[in-house]
């Protein structure tokens, strides 16, 4: 049959037979349209077999039709709430990139330098502000605390991105479930996160918005959600930023561990007297342990909590495979120890003392690492310590709010040891020992007895110890006592000043005038305003222990004055030039060698047979003074051997009365306690005293007969006469003695 033009094909009848199995399907090569050659796929079959697909009814296709739309429109503008934030994410990170320095310039970021003490034989001893050990990286620290800091603080530092949604949704749930804010206490935050704090979100510390560094710090750690929120592009840019290890590094050096110390390398020659590269796995287990709470965990603070919070670093380091199960048992059984430095904890109001006898710029506001070299000595200071510790436990019944303090010097005016209170306070507590300014009491009266001896007065001279009234312009008569309400007559200077009497005291401070009194004792370093009264010699006028201390230091080194001083020398840290050298030493003479020479043998005669016999140390010379105020409010004792001079105050903060102390009492005790020690090992020396040749009493023909001394306003007052040997004096000395009014 032929073909017609309309370009169709023959006519075929459809194939109704079954297919033969295993003969490809055949697939029609047109379909309706023809032409196309691809065949038609068959379509998958909807609903149950057998079973017709479920129409909705007119309510569910409006339901579903609704919800729907609603998700279309969620969906759509959760892609685009997402896709911005990422830009905005991305831009902030970028920025924040841009903006984070070389990891060199973030380890150590202080405005504030440090001071580090050493005794007197280069051994550290005390620090003040905080400490920077100098830069220790992460591939240089002990591997044991590099393994315990990442164990205790970020286990998946390493698999993270800088934040951990894990770690911030289990510190919330913590926290609420605690009563807490979400964002108080537990932070959830990774080690990257933490140098973000430390680093203040790249915020600089500026003091003209901050009152202080620790305001600064205060707001750096805030736990804000505006805060966590910018820590997160911030800590993303840390990671793109630096390495893992370099991040590490900035952590190691900036972290605050405590005791002043900045970074782990400070901290651990602190606690440990180590380098942080050094540190055993115990060691570093306290160190890491210290980052949760720096001053809670400190070891200074308190040794047993240090080492409890340290056993957990440890089963934290043995969990992750940090530590075998022997390592972890020995770091167990040899738990970390402080340094000998770090233990004492001695020195501190001598550290203290030094801070503020050098210049503030160098010191308490220095702004670079000072190493200051002093006079100090380690053991003598903790002899210091444990002389008094010793007489507060035995002697002083317990809850007593009673004070004391302890100076130590060289007879050049070196301190060897300072002790400004009963316990060991924190920087900048009250130091009584240079700060307390108290009545002195009869320890003053060896500055009336010196200007006597420098007029030429012998220690065998004589002085009437009977009553006494001087009338003082405008308060009317005074009548001192003496501590006994006894008189003993004509005595000598030394058993005048032996017995401690009042009187005899107050008779030679008239006779050699006051203002002689007044400058020898101002000479030998008593800076405060001394009384113009005729009580002057009873030690009326008010001083610090320091001071009477190094005046006594100027009567042993032979009369001359010296300047109490603690620093040897001061420089920077690395330099090798200081930059201030001694601050004080012996200064000019004062009184003659011959008198302080006798003025030492009628103290020693304190010590053998007078008010001060509690100090005698068994095979040793010493000489001393006692030294009680009115109603027993401050209680003195000061005195030396010929290698060191030693004062000891007792008393009450609030000038409350002592009960039952006197100078010769609990002061003298606590004196030869420190002085036995002081001298341990040491061999006895003998005093520099000259023993005066014996006088004969003169006749005591003067009966009540009185005299005028000149009094401070220039008027005259009655006093009863003086008395001594004349009949071997030089006739010029006799006319000159008569010129001046002395007896």
């Amino acid at each position: 049959m032929a073909v017609s033009g309309s370009g169709r094909g023959p006519l075929v009848a459809d194939r109704r037979h079954p297919q033969a199995r295993g003969e490809p399907a055949r697939r029609s090569s047109g379909g309706s349209g023809g032409g196309s050659g691809r065949g038609t796929p068959p379509r998958k079959p909807t609903g149950k077999p057998g079973r017709p697909p479920r129409k909705r009814g007119p309510i569910g296709r409006l339901v579903f039709g609704i919800l729907g739309f609603f998700w279309r429109i969620i969906w759509g503008l959760t892609k685009t709430v997402g896709v911005i934030t990422a830009t905005i994410l991305a831009v902030v990170v970028f920025y924040f990139y841009a903006q984070l320095p070389p990891v060199t310039d973030l380890v150590d970021a202080r405005s504030r330098g440090s001071v580090t003490f050493l005794d007197h034989q280069n051994q550290v001893f005390a620090w003040r502000g905080e400490t920077f050990g100098g830069m220790i990286t992460a591939e240089t620290v002990s591997p044991f605390l590099h393994d315990a800091v990442v164990a205790t603080e970020d286990r998946r530092f390493y698999r993270h991105l800088g934040i951990s949604p894990r770690g911030i949704a289990s510190a919330i749930r913590i926290n609420l479930a605690e009563g807490r804010g979400p964002f108080s206490g537990n932070g959830g935050s990774t080690i990257t996160q933490q140098v973000a704090k430390l680093l203040c979100l790249g915020v600089p510390y500026d003091p003209s918005q901050w009152e202080s560094e620790a305001d600064y710090e205060a707001d750096c750690r805030r736990g804000s959600i505006a805060r966590k929120i910018k820590e997160v592009p911030y800590a993303i840019a840390m990671e793109l930023k630096y390495s893992k290890e370099e991040i590490l590094t900035i952590y190691f050096n900036r972290a605050y561990l405590g005791a002043g110390a900045r970074g782990f390398e400070a901290a651990a020659q602190r606690y440990f007297g180590k380098s942080a590269a050094n540190v055993t796995a115990a060691e570093a287990a306290m160190l890491a342990g210290l980052l949760k709470a720096p001053s809670y965990f400190a070891p200074t603070n308190n040794m047993d909590r240090a080492r409890a919070r340290a056993n957990v670093i440890i089963g934290l380091m043995e969990e992750q495979g940090y530590l075998t199960a022997e390592q972890a048992a020995d770091a167990r059984a040899n738990p970390a120890r402080l340094s000998q430095a770090a233990a004492s904890r001695s020195g501190g109001f001598f550290a203290d003392w030094v801070m503020e006898t050098a210049p503030a710029f160098l010191t308490s506001e220095t702004t670079e690492d000072v190493v200051i070299r002093t006079t100090l000595d380690q053991r003598l200071q903790r002899a210091a310590e444990e002389a008094l510790a010793y007489v507060f436990e035995t002697k002083i019944k317990e809850g007593s709010k009673a004070q004391a303090a302890i100076v130590v010097m060289s007879a050049d005016g070196a301190v060897r040891a300072m002790v400004g209170g009963r316990r060991n306070e924190a920087a900048g507590s009250f130091n009584r020992a240079t700060q307390a300014l108290r009545q002195t009491g009869s320890t003053f009266k060896p500055f009336a007895y010196a200007a006597a001896l420098d007029l030429g007065w012998s220690p065998e001279d004589f002085v009437e110890d009977t009553p006494l009234t001087i009338n003082i312009p405008g308060s009317g008569p005074w009548s001192p006592k003496n501590y006994d309400n006894e008189f003993k007559g004509l005595i000598t200077l030394t058993e005048a000043l032996r017995e401690s009497r009042n009187i005899p005291a107050v008779k030679v401070s008239e006779a050699v005038g006051r203002e002689n009194v007044r400058k020898v004792a101002t000479d030998f370093g008593i800076r405060s305003d001394l009384a113009a009264g005729p009580a002057l010699a009873l030690g009326a006028s008010e001083s610090t222990l320091l001071e009477m201390t190094g005046a006594y230091a100027g009567i042993l080194n032979g009369g001359s004055s010296v300047t109490p001083y603690g620093i040897i020398d001061l420089r920077l840290q690395g330099e090798e030039e200081p930059l201030i050298g001694a601050t004080g030493g012996i200064g000019e003479r004062v009184i003659s060698e011959q008198s302080a020479r006798y003025l030492t043998y009628m103290m020693n005669q304190v010590i053998d047979r007078g008010t001060g016999t509690r100090a005698r140390i068994e095979g040793w010379q010493a000489a001393g003074k006692t030294g009680t105020t009115q109603a027993a409010r401050d209680a003195w004792f000061v005195g030396y051997t010929a290698d060191y001079v030693a004062g000891v105050w007792m008393g009450y903060d609030d000038n409350t009365p002592l009960t039952g102390v006197t100078g010769g009492g609990l002061p003298a005790e606590i004196w030869h306690e420190v002085m036995v020690r002081v001298h341990d090992g040491l061999t006895p020396k003998p005093l520099p005293m000259d023993i005066p040749e014996p006088r004969l009493p003169p006749q005591p023909n003067f009966g009540d007969q009185t005299y005028q001394v000149p009094q401070a306003d220039g008027t005259q007052g009655n006093a009863p006469q003086m008395q001594r040997d004349r009949s071997q004096e030089d006739p010029v000395e006799s006319l000159l003695r008569d010129l001046l009014g002395l007896y």
